[in-house]
């Protein structure tokens, strides 16, 4: 499995408060991306499975409304995070 509860942990715990805290916006866009690159690795050899396409378009939407709901709140965390993970605006 490509996403083990220490993983998860290690995301929140880099990109959130802490390791138990799952609710903050920079933990649940660095959760996504996480699962978004793993799905577009997946979809490279699997050209044709169109679950997964629209599983991943799913995702992207929902980091994008995250992403405008943290730069409507907070600029500076907004740009923080888009830095530190590496996603095009």
């Amino acid at each position: 499995m490509y996403l083990t509860k220490e993983i998860k942990e290690g995301i929140f715990e880099k990109h959130g408060k802490g390791k138990n805290d799952t609710g903050t916006s920079e933990g649940q866009i660095a959760l996504f991306t996480h699962r978004i690159n793993h799905l577009t690795e997946h979809l490279k050899q699997n050209r044709k499975d169109f679950n997964t396409e629209r599983s991943l378009v799913r995702l992207v939407g929902k980091r994008r409304s995250l992403l405008d709901y943290l730069k409507k709140k907070d600029i500076a965390r907004y740009r923080a995070i888009i830095k530190e993970l590496g996603i095009r605006k």
